[in-house]
């Protein structure tokens, strides 16, 4: 897990040495930059894998093709396999695999990677460059053309919009070269064949072998990895599959944290203790939470409620386990993919539904995924999600809606729960959903300073003056830090806007 920044113009060293220092966060161990004939490459590490030899940017041999990347590459091992005949390679880095890979079949093969990343390929041996990003834009990149026209692009916008007019999201499964301009190469569809409905032992067993291959796969690290532990379903579902596959010598890790006496922390340790993590918890106070809401903001790059409530209670996880390990796994998108939210019983056919999982994947990349990577980044913390490996996407996607709608005798969630039946104990395997923010006490709390922090003289003064819709208090305070950070315009089109506020 990395930053990025590429500057395809002018720009000084003392400016790259002030954007890296503001990406710091995303990359402490080390941080480095080059410039090439045509770009300016930088790159700020936190070293996971290949940890002697991984500093980027990385090269070729005949150092005609430079790589950043931030992410993870899963399946490097795989195609450094396939390539070693061809080629040679020159670090362990995972990112290295990447490199190879296009240099060797070209942009098409980008759809062979499997992981989360954004990358930048600068090719002075054809005059050219390549940008990707992985298929559900788990990690982060924005791009602008500076002022003589020239491309800039970054891990996070607070080091872009110094540089560009207009930051622009960079579109997920998609990459890009001035030869072809943009171009999709992957994205989430509806499958060609579905699962019988009667053939539940048959769905639950590939619900099972998907899940604990993607958790499996991302235990693959050369440093320590640990769980983010709620105590809901889908986090000790989790945590549950990598006990079973964890093989380092010291105990696998779990993090909970929030207000004495929350639902979260409760039965964040009653999971802990029923599978056997080495577990750790943060109590946090009122004053805490509060004091916590503007480096939040700054680090979220948003100001939209439902993202900051939820956000703080990760803010505060990801602080504890940083200090204990540095990669982390977390059950982002079980909601999404197997219709764990109670607006969902609305889609009662398969078409419907799986119309309305694709529509709410696309969108996290600028809501969750966005909360996921910031707020974790922010201490320096690499966070993977096995819930949203494409093998688990694609399967949960052949499932029909019978099996997934909850019914007056199904809760939400029934066939993940029945697929890992025996799995945890039956107090946390059919508990009912709680959000985060609101399991681990912040939702209250938070709601209660905002009402007292903005008037309503304020909320109506923001209401007529902002460039944005500001539509309740909880917001407007929000919308104040963020305009603090950022007082700039040009970051506001940026923003992920949920249903309400």
């Amino acid at each position: 897990m990395c930053g990025i920044f590429v500057s395809m113009g002018e720009i000084e060293n003392s400016q790259m040495e002030e954007v890296l220092q503001l990406l710091h966060h995303r990359g402490p161990d080390e941080g480095k930059s080059v410039v090439t004939d045509r770009v300016h490459l930088g790159h700020r590490r936190l070293s996971i894998i290949g940890l002697e030899d991984g500093i980027q940017p990385i090269h070729n041999a005949e150092k005609d093709q430079w790589i950043v990347c931030n992410g993870e590459i899963y399946n490097f091992e795989s195609i450094k396999s396939e390539l070693e005949s061809k080629t040679s390679f020159l670090t362990r880095s995972d990112s290295e695999a990447a490199l190879k890979l296009i240099e060797s079949q070209g942009a098409k093969a980008i759809d062979q990677l499997d992981g989360m990343f954004a990358f930048f390929i600068a090719d002075e041996r054809n005059d050219s460059f390549i940008v990707a990003r992985d298929p559900l834009g788990i990690k982060p990149l924005y791009y602008g053309l500076d002022q003589g026209g020239q491309y800039v692009f970054s891990s996070e916008l607070k080091a872009i919009e110094r540089f560009v007019h207009q930051p622009e999201e960079f579109p997920h499964g998609h990459y890009f070269t001035p030869e072809e301009g943009f171009v999709c190469y992957r994205h989430v569809q509806a499958p060609k064949s579905m699962f019988n409905e009667e053939s539940l032992d048959r769905v639950n067993q590939s619900i099972r072998e998907t899940m604990e291959k993607a958790v499996e796969k991302r235990l693959l690290a050369d440093v320590e990895v640990g769980v983010l532990l709620s105590g809901g379903l889908d986090s000790s579902l989790i945590a549950a599959i990598a006990k079973r596959y964890h093989k380092g010598q010291l105990p696998l890790k779990s993090f909970c944290v929030g207000v004495e006496g929350s639902a979260d922390v409760i039965n964040a340790r009653k999971v802990a203790e029923a599978i056997g993590t080495d577990h750790y918890e943060y109590i946090y106070t009122q004053e805490e939470l509060v004091a916590a809401v503007e480096d939040v903001i700054y680090h979220l790059e948003s100001y939209e409620p439902s993202l900051v409530r939820s956000a703080i209670p990760n803010y505060f996880v990801s602080k504890l386990a940083s200090e204990h390990v540095k990669v982390i796994l977390s059950g982002e998108g079980a909601d999404e993919l197997f219709a764990g939210y109670a607006y969902m019983e609305r889609f009662q056919d398969t078409r419907s539904l799986n119309k309305e999982i694709i529509r709410i994947l696309n969108t996290l990349h600028h809501v969750n995924l966005q909360r996921a990577d910031r707020m974790s980044m922010a201490h320096s913390l690499e966070l993977r999600v096995p819930f949203l490996d494409m093998e688990v996407v694609e399967n949960a996607l052949k499932i029909p809606a019978g099996l997934k709608i909850h019914k007056k005798d199904r809760m939400e969630k029934w066939l993940l729960r029945k697929s890992f039946d025996g799995v945890l104990p039956d107090e946390v395997l059919w508990r009912k959903k709680a959000e985060f923010s609101e399991g681990s006490g912040a939702l209250d709390l938070l709601d209660a300073h905002a009402e007292e922090s903005i008037t309503d003289d304020e909320l109506i003064r923001l209401q007529e003056t902002a460039p944005v819709e500001i539509r309740s208090k909880q917001e407007a305070f929000y919308y104040r830090i963020f305009k603090k950070h950022f007082p700039g315009e040009n970051m506001l089109q940026t923003v992920g806007k949920w249903a309400t506020a």
